[in-house]
Protein backbone atom coordinates (compact mmCIF):
# COMPACT_ATOMS: atom_id res chain seq x y z
CA UNK A 1 0.00 0.00 0.00
CA UNK A 2 1.39 3.72 -1.29
CA UNK A 3 2.27 5.77 1.75
CA UNK A 4 -0.45 8.20 -0.17
CA UNK A 5 -3.33 5.63 0.36
CA UNK A 6 -2.33 4.45 3.51
CA UNK A 7 -5.10 4.61 6.00
CA UNK A 8 -3.88 6.02 9.07
CA UNK A 9 -5.81 6.18 12.84
CA UNK A 10 -7.13 9.16 13.74
CA UNK A 11 -6.35 8.59 17.47
CA UNK A 12 -3.70 5.90 18.49
CA UNK A 13 -3.21 4.86 22.54
CA UNK A 14 -0.39 3.77 23.67
CA UNK A 15 -0.04 1.75 27.00
CA UNK A 16 3.30 2.10 27.66
CA UNK A 17 4.39 -1.05 29.45
CA UNK A 18 7.78 -2.70 30.21
CA UNK A 19 9.73 0.41 31.72
CA UNK A 20 10.54 -1.42 34.45
CA UNK A 21 11.28 -4.55 32.89
CA UNK A 22 13.98 -2.45 30.52
CA UNK A 23 15.64 -1.62 33.48
CA UNK A 24 16.10 -5.17 35.35
CA UNK A 25 17.72 -6.30 32.04
CA UNK A 26 20.21 -3.18 32.37
CA UNK A 27 20.73 -4.12 36.07
CA UNK A 28 19.76 -0.25 36.45
CA UNK A 29 17.99 1.15 39.07
CA UNK A 30 13.67 1.18 37.33
CA UNK A 31 13.91 5.02 37.92
CA UNK A 32 15.93 4.72 34.99
CA UNK A 33 13.40 2.58 32.67
CA UNK A 34 10.91 5.31 34.13
CA UNK A 35 12.84 7.88 32.91
CA UNK A 36 13.97 6.46 29.33
CA UNK A 37 10.22 5.52 29.27
CA UNK A 38 9.60 9.59 29.06
CA UNK A 39 12.00 10.32 26.70
CA UNK A 40 10.18 7.49 24.17
CA UNK A 41 6.86 8.85 25.03
CA UNK A 42 7.90 12.32 23.71
CA UNK A 43 9.71 11.23 20.41
CA UNK A 44 6.65 9.13 19.96
CA UNK A 45 3.95 12.39 20.40
CA UNK A 46 6.15 14.07 17.20
CA UNK A 47 6.99 10.87 14.91
CA UNK A 48 2.86 10.50 15.14
CA UNK A 49 2.47 13.93 14.53
CA UNK A 50 4.82 14.02 11.77
CA UNK A 51 2.54 11.29 10.26
CA UNK A 52 -0.31 13.15 10.50
CA UNK A 53 -1.81 11.22 13.36
CA UNK A 54 -4.71 13.54 15.42
CA UNK A 55 -4.74 12.40 18.63
CA UNK A 56 -2.12 10.54 20.62
CA UNK A 57 -3.12 9.42 24.37
CA UNK A 58 -0.97 7.10 26.29
CA UNK A 59 -1.74 5.50 29.79
CA UNK A 60 1.40 6.71 32.12
CA UNK A 61 -0.14 5.87 35.81
CA UNK A 62 -3.09 4.40 36.79
CA UNK A 63 -5.15 4.59 39.75
CA UNK A 64 -4.24 0.76 40.74
CA UNK A 65 -0.36 1.98 40.17
CA UNK A 66 -0.38 3.45 43.79
CA UNK A 67 -0.12 0.44 45.07
CA UNK A 68 3.44 -0.10 44.00
CA UNK A 69 6.43 0.48 46.56
CA UNK A 70 6.55 3.74 48.48
CA UNK A 71 9.93 4.52 46.99
CA UNK A 72 9.19 4.29 43.04
CA UNK A 73 5.82 5.99 43.75
CA UNK A 74 7.88 8.91 45.16
CA UNK A 75 10.07 8.94 41.86
CA UNK A 76 7.28 9.03 39.76
CA UNK A 77 5.52 11.35 40.86
CA UNK A 78 8.79 13.61 40.76
CA UNK A 79 8.80 12.27 37.37
CA UNK A 80 5.71 13.80 36.38
CA UNK A 81 6.47 17.09 38.20
CA UNK A 82 9.40 17.34 36.52
CA UNK A 83 7.80 16.40 33.32
CA UNK A 84 5.00 18.29 33.23
CA UNK A 85 6.60 21.44 34.55
CA UNK A 86 9.54 21.21 31.61
CA UNK A 87 9.15 18.78 29.11
CA UNK A 88 5.64 19.87 28.24
CA UNK A 89 6.61 23.44 27.33
CA UNK A 90 8.64 22.35 24.53
CA UNK A 91 5.55 20.80 23.24
CA UNK A 92 3.39 23.50 23.48
CA UNK A 93 5.39 25.78 22.02
CA UNK A 94 5.61 23.22 19.14
CA UNK A 95 1.69 23.28 18.73
CA UNK A 96 0.65 20.02 20.45
CA UNK A 97 -2.82 20.54 22.63
CA UNK A 98 -2.28 18.23 26.19
CA UNK A 99 -4.61 17.12 28.09
CA UNK A 100 -5.28 15.36 31.25
CA UNK A 101 -7.64 12.05 31.57
CA UNK A 102 -8.02 10.99 35.28
CA UNK A 103 -8.95 11.58 39.06
CA UNK A 104 -7.36 14.42 41.17
CA UNK A 105 -7.69 12.66 44.61
CA UNK A 106 -4.17 11.52 45.99
CA UNK A 107 -2.60 14.01 43.85
CA UNK A 108 -0.20 16.51 44.93
CA UNK A 109 -1.00 20.79 44.44
CA UNK A 110 1.94 21.38 42.45
CA UNK A 111 1.17 17.95 40.21
CA UNK A 112 -2.45 19.57 39.82
CA UNK A 113 -1.58 22.82 39.59
CA UNK A 114 1.52 21.89 36.32
CA UNK A 115 -1.92 19.77 34.82
CA UNK A 116 -4.09 22.62 34.93
CA UNK A 117 -1.49 25.18 33.24
CA UNK A 118 -0.06 23.51 30.70
CA UNK A 119 -3.96 22.61 29.45
CA UNK A 120 -4.87 26.29 29.48
CA UNK A 121 -1.20 27.58 27.94
CA UNK A 122 -2.09 24.14 25.14
CA UNK A 123 -5.47 25.02 24.76
CA UNK A 124 -5.64 27.05 21.38
CA UNK A 125 -3.12 24.66 19.89
CA UNK A 126 -4.30 23.57 16.78
CA UNK A 127 -1.70 20.55 16.36
CA UNK A 128 -1.66 16.72 17.31
CA UNK A 129 -3.96 16.02 20.74
CA UNK A 130 -1.57 14.29 23.03
CA UNK A 131 -3.97 12.65 26.18
CA UNK A 132 -2.01 11.82 29.48
CA UNK A 133 -3.53 9.40 31.36
CA UNK A 134 -2.30 10.06 34.84
CA UNK A 135 -4.32 8.47 37.75
CA UNK A 136 -6.47 7.02 35.45
CA UNK A 137 -8.51 4.37 35.72
CA UNK A 138 -10.74 2.83 33.04
CA UNK A 139 -14.04 1.59 35.40
CA UNK A 140 -13.03 5.59 37.36
CA UNK A 141 -13.85 7.19 34.05
CA UNK A 142 -17.28 5.48 33.86
CA UNK A 143 -18.04 5.59 37.26
CA UNK A 144 -17.53 9.54 37.36
CA UNK A 145 -19.68 9.91 34.34
CA UNK A 146 -22.24 7.74 35.99
CA UNK A 147 -22.23 9.69 39.13
CA UNK A 148 -22.44 13.15 37.35
CA UNK A 149 -25.22 11.70 35.73
CA UNK A 150 -26.95 10.28 38.37
CA UNK A 151 -26.78 14.06 40.05
CA UNK A 152 -28.25 15.47 37.39
CA UNK A 153 -31.36 13.12 37.28
CA UNK A 154 -31.29 13.93 41.14
CA UNK A 155 -31.54 17.25 40.30
CA UNK A 156 -34.18 17.24 37.59
CA UNK A 157 -31.72 18.32 34.84
CA UNK A 158 -31.76 15.35 33.04
CA UNK A 159 -34.62 12.36 32.78
CA UNK A 160 -33.66 8.76 32.53
CA UNK A 161 -35.45 8.64 29.29
CA UNK A 162 -32.91 11.20 28.08
CA UNK A 163 -29.93 8.90 29.19
CA UNK A 164 -28.39 7.01 25.59
CA UNK A 165 -24.49 6.49 24.28
CA UNK A 166 -24.65 9.87 23.68
CA UNK A 167 -25.76 11.75 26.13
CA UNK A 168 -23.57 9.40 28.69
CA UNK A 169 -20.54 10.49 26.63
CA UNK A 170 -20.64 13.82 27.23
CA UNK A 171 -19.67 13.17 30.78
CA UNK A 172 -16.71 10.84 30.39
CA UNK A 173 -13.36 13.07 30.85
CA UNK A 174 -12.67 14.99 28.12
CA UNK A 175 -15.83 13.56 25.69
CA UNK A 176 -14.12 15.37 22.42
CA UNK A 177 -11.21 12.74 22.61
CA UNK A 178 -12.64 10.28 19.79
CA UNK A 179 -12.74 7.08 19.96
CA UNK A 180 -9.14 4.64 20.55
CA UNK A 181 -8.52 3.65 16.52
CA UNK A 182 -5.65 2.00 16.72
CA UNK A 183 -4.34 0.87 20.82
CA UNK A 184 -0.97 -0.60 21.28
CA UNK A 185 0.43 -2.26 24.43
CA UNK A 186 4.58 -2.66 24.84
CA UNK A 187 6.34 -5.20 27.05
CA UNK A 188 3.99 -8.30 25.45
CA UNK A 189 1.58 -8.40 27.72
CA UNK A 190 -1.92 -8.77 25.99
CA UNK A 191 -4.24 -7.37 28.17
CA UNK A 192 -6.02 -3.38 28.27
CA UNK A 193 -5.44 -3.06 32.19
CA UNK A 194 -8.86 -0.93 32.17
CA UNK A 195 -6.98 1.72 29.50
CA UNK A 196 -9.83 4.01 27.93
CA UNK A 197 -12.84 0.82 27.98
CA UNK A 198 -15.25 3.64 26.79
CA UNK A 199 -13.23 4.35 23.66
CA UNK A 200 -11.90 1.21 22.90
CA UNK A 201 -14.68 -0.46 22.30
CA UNK A 202 -14.12 -1.05 18.81
CA UNK A 203 -10.28 -0.38 18.94
CA UNK A 204 -7.66 -2.45 16.71
CA UNK A 205 -5.55 -4.00 18.93
CA UNK A 206 -1.78 -4.19 18.58
CA UNK A 207 0.16 -6.38 21.71
CA UNK A 208 4.33 -5.58 20.41
CA UNK A 209 7.25 -7.78 21.96
CA UNK A 210 9.42 -5.14 23.08
CA UNK A 211 9.66 -2.92 26.61
CA UNK A 212 8.28 0.64 26.28
CA UNK A 213 11.93 2.18 26.60
CA UNK A 214 12.78 -0.03 23.03
CA UNK A 215 9.71 1.36 20.84
CA UNK A 216 11.32 3.90 18.44
CA UNK A 217 10.14 5.38 15.11
CA UNK A 218 10.34 2.19 12.85
CA UNK A 219 7.88 0.30 15.44
CA UNK A 220 5.38 3.26 14.83
CA UNK A 221 5.71 2.81 11.19
CA UNK A 222 5.48 -1.25 11.79
CA UNK A 223 2.13 -0.87 14.02
CA UNK A 224 0.51 2.10 11.44
CA UNK A 225 1.16 -0.39 8.51
CA UNK A 226 -0.61 -3.62 10.35
CA UNK A 227 -3.37 -1.09 11.03
CA UNK A 228 -4.00 0.23 7.31
CA UNK A 229 -4.21 -4.12 6.59
CA UNK A 230 -7.04 -4.06 8.75
CA UNK A 231 -10.69 -4.71 8.05
CA UNK A 232 -12.45 -2.33 10.30
CA UNK A 233 -16.67 -3.65 10.52
CA UNK A 234 -17.75 -1.91 13.89
CA UNK A 235 -19.56 -5.27 14.40
CA UNK A 236 -21.64 -4.78 10.82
Amino acid sequence: MSELTKIIPKHIGFVVDGNRRWARERNLPTKAGHKQGLDVLIDMAYAARDRNIQYVSAYIFSTENWQRSSEEVGYLMELFTYAFKNRMKKLVKDNFRIIFLGRSDHVSSDILNSIRETEELSRQNTGTTLALCFNYGGHAEIVDAASKIAGLVQSGELSLEQINEEVFRKYIYHPELPDVDLLVRSSGEERLSGFQLWRAAYSELLFIDKNWPDMTESDLDFVLDQYAGRNRRFGK
